[in-house]
Protein backbone atom coordinates (compact mmCIF):
# COMPACT_ATOMS: atom_id res chain seq x y z
CA UNK A 1 0.00 0.00 0.00
CA UNK A 2 1.54 3.39 -0.91
CA UNK A 3 2.27 5.86 1.79
CA UNK A 4 -0.11 8.44 2.92
CA UNK A 5 2.20 11.80 2.04
CA UNK A 6 -1.29 14.10 1.93
CA UNK A 7 -0.04 13.84 6.01
CA UNK A 8 3.05 16.10 4.57
CA UNK A 9 0.59 18.66 3.43
CA UNK A 10 0.53 22.30 5.71
CA UNK A 11 -2.41 23.26 3.29
CA UNK A 12 -5.67 21.84 1.52
CA UNK A 13 -4.56 19.04 -1.30
CA UNK A 14 -4.22 21.21 -4.21
CA UNK A 15 -5.77 20.32 -7.76
CA UNK A 16 -3.72 20.70 -10.80
CA UNK A 17 -5.64 22.43 -13.38
CA UNK A 18 -3.19 23.67 -15.87
CA UNK A 19 0.32 24.52 -16.82
CA UNK A 20 2.10 27.25 -19.00
CA UNK A 21 5.95 26.77 -20.38
CA UNK A 22 7.98 29.77 -20.64
CA UNK A 23 11.55 30.08 -22.86
CA UNK A 24 13.70 32.18 -20.74
CA UNK A 25 17.23 33.35 -22.24
CA UNK A 26 19.91 35.55 -21.35
CA UNK A 27 22.19 36.52 -23.48
CA UNK A 28 25.47 35.57 -21.37
CA UNK A 29 27.36 35.41 -24.54
CA UNK A 30 28.31 38.58 -24.60
CA UNK A 31 30.68 39.11 -21.65
CA UNK A 32 31.68 35.21 -22.63
CA UNK A 33 30.06 34.13 -18.80
CA UNK A 34 29.86 30.37 -19.43
CA UNK A 35 32.56 29.98 -22.43
CA UNK A 36 35.13 27.00 -21.81
CA UNK A 37 36.87 24.38 -24.75
CA UNK A 38 33.42 23.27 -25.90
CA UNK A 39 30.82 25.79 -25.19
CA UNK A 40 32.50 29.05 -26.64
CA UNK A 41 29.13 31.40 -27.29
CA UNK A 42 26.28 29.70 -24.91
CA UNK A 43 23.53 31.88 -23.95
CA UNK A 44 22.13 30.83 -20.49
CA UNK A 45 18.64 29.83 -20.90
CA UNK A 46 15.42 28.16 -18.80
CA UNK A 47 12.83 26.07 -20.22
CA UNK A 48 9.88 26.21 -17.65
CA UNK A 49 7.13 24.41 -16.73
CA UNK A 50 4.27 26.05 -14.48
CA UNK A 51 1.43 24.16 -12.66
CA UNK A 52 -1.74 26.32 -12.13
CA UNK A 53 -3.61 24.21 -8.95
CA UNK A 54 -6.97 24.98 -7.81
CA UNK A 55 -5.10 25.99 -4.22
CA UNK A 56 -2.95 29.12 -2.92
CA UNK A 57 0.20 27.07 -4.51
CA UNK A 58 1.76 27.00 -8.25
CA UNK A 59 4.47 24.46 -8.82
CA UNK A 60 7.43 25.84 -10.88
CA UNK A 61 10.06 23.23 -12.54
CA UNK A 62 12.97 24.25 -14.87
CA UNK A 63 15.75 22.51 -16.90
CA UNK A 64 18.89 24.13 -18.51
CA UNK A 65 19.73 24.80 -21.75
CA UNK A 66 22.73 27.31 -23.36
CA UNK A 67 20.12 28.53 -26.18
CA UNK A 68 19.44 27.47 -29.41
CA UNK A 69 17.16 24.49 -28.58
CA UNK A 70 15.51 25.33 -25.36
CA UNK A 71 12.65 26.19 -27.65
CA UNK A 72 12.37 22.25 -28.46
CA UNK A 73 12.34 21.40 -24.49
CA UNK A 74 9.83 23.97 -23.72
CA UNK A 75 7.54 22.50 -26.60
CA UNK A 76 8.32 18.75 -25.52
CA UNK A 77 7.30 19.58 -21.58
CA UNK A 78 3.48 19.76 -22.51
CA UNK A 79 4.04 15.66 -23.56
CA UNK A 80 4.32 15.13 -19.74
CA UNK A 81 2.52 17.73 -18.31
CA UNK A 82 -0.99 17.53 -19.66
CA UNK A 83 -1.09 13.64 -18.12
CA UNK A 84 -1.17 15.82 -14.50
CA UNK A 85 -4.42 18.14 -15.13
CA UNK A 86 -7.39 17.14 -12.87
CA UNK A 87 -4.49 14.65 -10.44
CA UNK A 88 -4.27 16.09 -7.10
CA UNK A 89 -0.69 16.72 -5.70
CA UNK A 90 -1.35 13.71 -2.85
CA UNK A 91 -2.08 11.26 -5.34
CA UNK A 92 1.05 12.34 -7.39
CA UNK A 93 3.29 11.60 -4.59
CA UNK A 94 1.87 8.95 -2.26
CA UNK A 95 3.87 6.36 -4.72
CA UNK A 96 5.72 9.17 -6.42
CA UNK A 97 8.20 6.33 -8.22
CA UNK A 98 5.19 5.27 -9.99
CA UNK A 99 4.00 8.26 -11.07
CA UNK A 100 7.33 9.12 -12.51
CA UNK A 101 7.29 5.73 -14.31
CA UNK A 102 3.93 6.27 -15.64
CA UNK A 103 5.11 9.57 -17.33
CA UNK A 104 7.63 7.66 -18.81
CA UNK A 105 5.86 5.27 -20.76
CA UNK A 106 4.04 7.00 -23.38
CA UNK A 107 5.58 4.82 -26.05
CA UNK A 108 5.21 6.80 -28.96
CA UNK A 109 7.07 9.90 -26.76
CA UNK A 110 9.24 7.37 -25.48
CA UNK A 111 10.59 6.35 -28.69
CA UNK A 112 12.27 9.50 -29.10
CA UNK A 113 14.36 9.38 -26.19
CA UNK A 114 13.94 7.27 -24.36
CA UNK A 115 14.98 8.69 -20.75
CA UNK A 116 17.42 10.98 -22.42
CA UNK A 117 17.78 13.76 -24.96
CA UNK A 118 14.86 16.68 -25.14
CA UNK A 119 12.10 14.42 -24.06
CA UNK A 120 13.92 13.80 -20.91
CA UNK A 121 14.91 17.48 -20.27
CA UNK A 122 11.39 18.63 -20.62
CA UNK A 123 10.40 15.83 -18.45
CA UNK A 124 12.74 16.85 -15.43
CA UNK A 125 11.20 20.24 -15.88
CA UNK A 126 7.90 18.72 -15.11
CA UNK A 127 8.74 16.67 -12.18
CA UNK A 128 10.88 19.29 -10.31
CA UNK A 129 6.94 21.33 -10.60
CA UNK A 130 5.99 18.47 -8.88
CA UNK A 131 8.55 18.65 -6.14
CA UNK A 132 8.16 22.29 -5.99
CA UNK A 133 4.40 22.04 -5.38
CA UNK A 134 4.41 19.57 -2.65
CA UNK A 135 7.17 21.28 -0.72
CA UNK A 136 5.29 24.59 -0.58
CA UNK A 137 1.74 22.79 0.03
CA UNK A 138 4.39 21.06 2.92
CA UNK A 139 5.35 24.40 4.18
CA UNK A 140 8.94 22.99 3.57
CA UNK A 141 12.51 23.64 1.16
CA UNK A 142 12.53 20.83 -0.87
CA UNK A 143 15.85 19.19 1.14
CA UNK A 144 14.03 19.73 4.03
CA UNK A 145 11.33 17.38 2.94
CA UNK A 146 13.23 14.80 1.88
CA UNK A 147 15.12 14.81 5.26
CA UNK A 148 11.93 14.45 6.73
CA UNK A 149 10.61 11.62 4.91
CA UNK A 150 11.17 7.86 6.66
CA UNK A 151 13.48 5.72 4.50
CA UNK A 152 10.91 3.98 3.30
CA UNK A 153 8.65 6.71 2.53
CA UNK A 154 12.13 8.18 0.47
CA UNK A 155 12.45 5.04 -1.17
CA UNK A 156 9.13 5.40 -2.39
CA UNK A 157 10.19 8.80 -4.57
CA UNK A 158 12.57 6.52 -6.46
CA UNK A 159 12.33 4.90 -9.48
CA UNK A 160 14.46 1.64 -9.18
CA UNK A 161 13.90 0.07 -12.77
CA UNK A 162 16.58 -0.67 -14.62
CA UNK A 163 19.42 -0.53 -11.50
CA UNK A 164 17.96 -3.30 -9.23
CA UNK A 165 21.77 -4.85 -10.09
CA UNK A 166 23.27 -2.05 -8.59
CA UNK A 167 21.18 -1.45 -5.65
CA UNK A 168 17.65 -2.54 -4.18
CA UNK A 169 15.23 -0.54 -2.53
CA UNK A 170 16.13 -3.27 0.49
CA UNK A 171 19.37 -1.82 0.17
CA UNK A 172 18.69 1.79 0.04
CA UNK A 173 16.71 1.57 2.81
CA UNK A 174 19.29 -0.32 4.90
CA UNK A 175 21.45 2.61 4.06
CA UNK A 176 19.11 5.31 4.94
CA UNK A 177 18.52 4.05 7.76
CA UNK A 178 22.17 3.29 9.10
CA UNK A 179 22.81 7.54 8.61
CA UNK A 180 19.93 8.04 10.50
CA UNK A 181 19.81 8.81 14.12
CA UNK A 182 21.11 11.35 16.49
CA UNK A 183 23.96 11.52 13.31
CA UNK A 184 21.46 12.79 11.36
CA UNK A 185 20.04 15.43 13.27
CA UNK A 186 23.15 16.61 14.03
CA UNK A 187 23.88 16.89 10.21
CA UNK A 188 20.43 18.80 9.95
CA UNK A 189 21.65 21.20 12.55
CA UNK A 190 24.53 21.91 10.76
CA UNK A 191 22.52 22.65 7.30
CA UNK A 192 20.12 24.91 9.66
CA UNK A 193 23.78 26.63 11.04
CA UNK A 194 25.02 27.01 7.47
CA UNK A 195 27.71 25.32 7.83
CA UNK A 196 26.99 22.17 5.97
CA UNK A 197 28.19 22.50 2.33
CA UNK A 198 31.40 24.25 1.47
CA UNK A 199 31.70 25.51 -2.20
CA UNK A 200 33.91 25.92 -5.13
CA UNK A 201 33.32 28.76 -7.74
CA UNK A 202 34.10 28.24 -11.47
CA UNK A 203 33.01 32.18 -11.76
CA UNK A 204 36.93 33.13 -12.17
CA UNK A 205 37.85 30.32 -14.46
CA UNK A 206 35.83 30.63 -17.64
CA UNK A 207 38.05 30.68 -20.72
CA UNK A 208 36.29 33.75 -22.09
CA UNK A 209 37.93 36.02 -19.33
CA UNK A 210 40.87 37.71 -19.96
CA UNK A 211 44.23 37.19 -17.17
CA UNK A 212 42.84 40.59 -15.76
CA UNK A 213 39.78 39.55 -15.17
CA UNK A 214 40.16 36.05 -14.23
CA UNK A 215 42.88 36.98 -10.91
CA UNK A 216 40.17 39.99 -9.80
CA UNK A 217 37.38 37.75 -9.83
CA UNK A 218 40.16 35.37 -7.89
CA UNK A 219 41.04 37.49 -5.31
CA UNK A 220 37.25 39.19 -4.64
CA UNK A 221 36.39 35.36 -4.09
CA UNK A 222 39.12 34.77 -1.61
CA UNK A 223 38.28 37.86 0.67
CA UNK A 224 34.68 36.64 0.29
CA UNK A 225 35.84 33.32 2.48
CA UNK A 226 35.89 30.90 -1.17
CA UNK A 227 38.59 28.43 -1.17
CA UNK A 228 37.73 26.46 -4.17
CA UNK A 229 38.39 26.90 -7.59
CA UNK A 230 37.82 25.01 -11.05
CA UNK A 231 39.28 26.53 -14.17
CA UNK A 232 38.38 25.44 -17.79
CA UNK A 233 40.72 24.04 -19.91
CA UNK A 234 41.42 22.03 -23.37
CA UNK A 235 41.96 24.73 -25.74
CA UNK A 236 45.51 25.65 -25.91
CA UNK A 237 48.00 23.73 -23.77
CA UNK A 238 50.84 26.69 -23.44
CA UNK A 239 47.50 29.18 -22.40
CA UNK A 240 46.25 26.84 -19.86
CA UNK A 241 50.25 26.58 -17.75
CA UNK A 242 50.23 30.25 -17.99
CA UNK A 243 46.44 30.83 -16.45
CA UNK A 244 46.97 27.99 -14.12
CA UNK A 245 50.31 29.49 -13.12
CA UNK A 246 48.70 33.27 -12.50
CA UNK A 247 45.95 31.69 -10.89
CA UNK A 248 48.25 29.26 -8.60
CA UNK A 249 50.75 32.29 -7.50
CA UNK A 250 46.98 33.83 -6.04
CA UNK A 251 45.50 30.82 -4.73
CA UNK A 252 48.87 28.94 -3.39
CA UNK A 253 49.49 25.19 -2.79
CA UNK A 254 47.83 25.13 0.72
CA UNK A 255 46.37 21.36 0.90
CA UNK A 256 43.03 22.19 2.52
CA UNK A 257 42.54 24.55 -0.89
CA UNK A 258 40.81 22.49 -3.96
CA UNK A 259 42.21 23.44 -7.32
CA UNK A 260 40.40 21.54 -10.13
CA UNK A 261 40.01 21.80 -14.19
CA UNK A 262 37.62 21.24 -16.78
CA UNK A 263 37.93 19.65 -20.37
CA UNK A 264 33.87 19.82 -21.02
CA UNK A 265 34.33 16.43 -23.55
CA UNK A 266 36.94 18.20 -25.99
CA UNK A 267 39.30 15.43 -26.24
CA UNK A 268 39.81 11.77 -26.75
CA UNK A 269 40.93 8.98 -24.21
CA UNK A 270 44.69 9.34 -25.18
CA UNK A 271 44.30 12.97 -25.75
CA UNK A 272 42.87 13.75 -21.88
CA UNK A 273 45.72 10.92 -20.51
CA UNK A 274 48.63 13.10 -22.45
CA UNK A 275 47.37 16.50 -21.43
CA UNK A 276 46.30 16.08 -17.83
CA UNK A 277 49.92 14.53 -17.27
CA UNK A 278 51.20 17.85 -19.09
CA UNK A 279 48.81 19.83 -16.12
CA UNK A 280 49.87 17.38 -13.01
CA UNK A 281 52.23 19.52 -11.47
CA UNK A 282 49.28 22.23 -10.75
CA UNK A 283 48.05 19.35 -8.64
CA UNK A 284 44.47 19.40 -9.61
CA UNK A 285 41.71 17.43 -7.80
CA UNK A 286 40.20 16.35 -10.09
CA UNK A 287 39.86 16.69 -14.23
CA UNK A 288 36.00 17.27 -15.18
CA UNK A 289 34.09 15.91 -18.44
CA UNK A 290 37.95 14.74 -19.64
CA UNK A 291 36.21 12.81 -23.13
CA UNK A 292 32.66 12.10 -24.22
CA UNK A 293 30.05 11.90 -21.66
CA UNK A 294 28.66 8.44 -23.03
CA UNK A 295 32.38 7.07 -22.88
CA UNK A 296 32.19 4.71 -19.78
CA UNK A 297 35.18 2.37 -20.31
CA UNK A 298 36.98 5.53 -21.92
CA UNK A 299 36.61 7.20 -18.13
CA UNK A 300 37.66 3.84 -16.87
CA UNK A 301 41.20 4.24 -18.67
CA UNK A 302 41.55 7.93 -17.78
CA UNK A 303 40.90 7.29 -14.21
CA UNK A 304 43.28 4.34 -14.24
CA UNK A 305 46.10 5.98 -15.77
CA UNK A 306 45.74 8.96 -13.79
CA UNK A 307 45.54 7.81 -10.14
CA UNK A 308 49.10 7.55 -9.80
CA UNK A 309 49.11 11.19 -10.13
CA UNK A 310 46.85 11.68 -7.38
CA UNK A 311 43.91 13.26 -10.08
CA UNK A 312 40.58 12.09 -9.55
CA UNK A 313 37.85 11.56 -12.72
CA UNK A 314 34.71 13.83 -12.17
CA UNK A 315 31.93 13.85 -14.58
CA UNK A 316 27.87 13.77 -14.91
CA UNK A 317 26.78 17.27 -15.76
CA UNK A 318 25.62 15.83 -19.04
CA UNK A 319 25.17 11.92 -17.89
CA UNK A 320 21.77 11.30 -19.30
CA UNK A 321 19.93 9.14 -16.90
CA UNK A 322 20.57 6.27 -13.96
CA UNK A 323 21.55 4.24 -16.10
CA UNK A 324 24.44 5.64 -17.63
CA UNK A 325 25.69 6.47 -14.05
CA UNK A 326 25.01 3.01 -12.67
CA UNK A 327 27.59 1.80 -15.16
CA UNK A 328 29.60 4.73 -14.54
CA UNK A 329 30.10 3.04 -10.67
CA UNK A 330 30.11 -0.42 -11.98
CA UNK A 331 33.31 0.40 -13.92
CA UNK A 332 34.59 2.53 -11.77
CA UNK A 333 35.44 4.89 -14.30
CA UNK A 334 34.56 8.22 -11.75
CA UNK A 335 36.14 9.73 -8.82
CA UNK A 336 33.28 12.41 -8.06
CA UNK A 337 29.56 12.33 -9.33
CA UNK A 338 28.37 15.33 -11.05
CA UNK A 339 24.71 14.69 -10.79
CA UNK A 340 22.73 17.83 -12.42
CA UNK A 341 19.53 18.36 -10.87
CA UNK A 342 17.47 18.45 -14.18
CA UNK A 343 19.43 17.07 -17.14
CA UNK A 344 17.82 13.70 -16.01
CA UNK A 345 14.52 13.10 -14.65
CA UNK A 346 14.11 15.39 -11.85
CA UNK A 347 14.79 14.42 -8.25
CA UNK A 348 13.34 11.75 -8.50
CA UNK A 349 16.14 9.83 -10.85
CA UNK A 350 18.56 12.13 -9.01
CA UNK A 351 17.73 10.10 -5.48
CA UNK A 352 18.50 6.98 -7.45
CA UNK A 353 21.76 8.14 -8.44
CA UNK A 354 22.57 9.70 -4.72
CA UNK A 355 21.61 6.23 -3.04
CA UNK A 356 23.98 4.54 -5.62
CA UNK A 357 27.07 6.89 -5.14
CA UNK A 358 26.87 6.39 -1.45
CA UNK A 359 26.56 2.34 -1.56
CA UNK A 360 29.73 2.32 -4.25
CA UNK A 361 31.76 5.07 -2.23
CA UNK A 362 31.58 8.00 -4.74
CA UNK A 363 32.11 11.31 -3.67
CA UNK A 364 28.68 13.41 -5.03
CA UNK A 365 29.75 17.30 -6.04
CA UNK A 366 26.73 18.30 -7.99
CA UNK A 367 27.13 20.24 -11.32
CA UNK A 368 25.91 23.74 -10.72
CA UNK A 369 26.99 26.22 -13.50
CA UNK A 370 23.73 27.77 -15.39
CA UNK A 371 21.51 29.85 -14.75
CA UNK A 372 19.21 28.29 -12.10
CA UNK A 373 21.21 25.34 -11.35
CA UNK A 374 22.62 26.48 -8.15
CA UNK A 375 19.33 27.17 -6.68
CA UNK A 376 18.30 23.37 -7.48
CA UNK A 377 21.56 21.95 -6.76
CA UNK A 378 21.61 23.16 -3.29
CA UNK A 379 18.95 21.29 -2.45
CA UNK A 380 20.61 17.91 -3.78
CA UNK A 381 24.06 18.76 -1.87
CA UNK A 382 21.78 19.21 1.47
CA UNK A 383 19.90 16.12 1.04
CA UNK A 384 22.70 13.76 0.01
CA UNK A 385 25.13 15.03 3.24
CA UNK A 386 22.00 15.03 5.59
CA UNK A 387 20.09 11.63 4.23
CA UNK A 388 22.00 9.53 2.19
CA UNK A 389 25.60 10.05 2.98
CA UNK A 390 26.01 11.84 5.61
CA UNK A 391 29.54 13.22 4.54
CA UNK A 392 30.81 16.67 3.83
CA UNK A 393 31.37 17.35 0.47
CA UNK A 394 31.36 20.38 -2.05
CA UNK A 395 28.73 22.13 -4.70
CA UNK A 396 29.82 24.25 -7.47
CA UNK A 397 28.69 27.85 -6.65
CA UNK A 398 28.49 30.65 -9.66
CA UNK A 399 27.65 34.14 -9.35
CA UNK A 400 25.41 34.89 -12.28
CA UNK A 401 22.17 35.94 -12.68
CA UNK A 402 21.00 34.85 -9.58
CA UNK A 403 18.64 38.22 -8.91
CA UNK A 404 16.04 36.99 -11.49
CA UNK A 405 14.93 34.40 -8.93
CA UNK A 406 12.50 34.90 -5.68
CA UNK A 407 14.87 33.22 -3.46
CA UNK A 408 18.04 33.07 -4.92
CA UNK A 409 21.21 30.93 -3.63
CA UNK A 410 23.20 32.74 -1.67
CA UNK A 411 26.77 32.07 0.09
CA UNK A 412 28.96 33.02 3.23
CA UNK A 413 32.08 33.20 4.40
CA UNK A 414 32.34 30.11 1.75
CA UNK A 415 29.51 27.94 2.71
CA UNK A 416 26.15 27.48 1.14
CA UNK A 417 23.29 29.55 3.28
CA UNK A 418 20.86 26.55 3.59
CA UNK A 419 17.47 27.76 1.71
CA UNK A 420 14.12 28.06 4.48
CA UNK A 421 11.89 28.94 1.58
CA UNK A 422 9.02 26.73 0.83
CA UNK A 423 9.47 24.87 -2.48
CA UNK A 424 12.32 23.90 -4.95
CA UNK A 425 13.90 27.94 -5.00
CA UNK A 426 13.73 28.11 -8.61
CA UNK A 427 10.21 30.61 -9.05
CA UNK A 428 11.56 33.25 -11.09
CA UNK A 429 10.76 36.92 -10.09
CA UNK A 430 8.34 38.57 -12.55
CA UNK A 431 9.58 41.11 -13.77
CA UNK A 432 12.65 39.25 -15.14
CA UNK A 433 11.44 36.55 -16.76
CA UNK A 434 9.12 38.57 -18.57
CA UNK A 435 12.32 40.80 -20.14
CA UNK A 436 13.99 37.34 -21.23
CA UNK A 437 11.39 35.21 -22.49
CA UNK A 438 12.14 34.20 -26.26
CA UNK A 439 10.65 35.65 -28.29
CA UNK A 440 10.06 38.73 -26.68
CA UNK A 441 6.79 39.34 -24.80
CA UNK A 442 6.76 42.96 -26.06
CA UNK A 443 8.57 45.44 -27.62
CA UNK A 444 10.01 45.90 -24.25
CA UNK A 445 11.37 42.36 -24.11
CA UNK A 446 15.52 42.28 -24.22
CA UNK A 447 15.52 39.84 -27.64
CA UNK A 448 13.19 42.99 -29.08
CA UNK A 449 16.16 45.12 -28.63
CA UNK A 450 18.70 46.60 -30.79
CA UNK A 451 21.45 44.94 -28.63
CA UNK A 452 19.94 41.41 -29.08
CA UNK A 453 21.18 41.74 -32.57
CA UNK A 454 24.49 40.87 -32.36
CA UNK A 455 23.52 37.64 -30.85
CA UNK A 456 20.41 36.72 -33.57
CA UNK A 457 22.23 37.35 -36.14
CA UNK A 458 25.55 35.48 -34.93
CA UNK A 459 26.38 32.32 -37.32
CA UNK A 460 25.07 29.49 -35.63
CA UNK A 461 27.32 26.59 -37.74
CA UNK A 462 30.50 27.25 -39.19
CA UNK A 463 30.81 24.68 -42.31
CA UNK A 464 35.02 24.80 -43.68
CA UNK A 465 35.15 26.52 -46.60
CA UNK A 466 33.90 25.05 -50.15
Amino acid sequence: MPYNFESTLHSADPVITGFKTRDVRFPTSLDQTGSDAMNDVGDYSAAFCILETDGSHTGHGMTFTIGRGNDLVVQAIPYFASALIGHSLSSLVNNFADTWKALTRDCQVRWVGPEKGVTHLAFGAVINAIWDLWAKSANKPVWKLVADLTPQEFVRCVPFDYIEDAITPEEATDLLARVSGQDKEDRLQHALDDRAVPIYTTSAGWLGYSDEKMCQLLNENRRAGVKNFKFKVGRDLQEDRKRLTLARDIIGYDETTKFMIDANQVWSVPQAISYVKELAEFKPWFIEEPTSPDDILGHATIRRNLKDLGIGVATGEMCQNRIVFKQMLQAEAIDICQVDACRMGGLNEVLAVLLMAAKFGVQVVPHSGGVGLPELTQHLSLIDYVCVSGKVSLLEYVDHLHEHFQYPSMTKEGYLISPREPGYSIEMVTKGMDKYTFPPLDKEGWWASDAARQVLNRQAIKLFQL
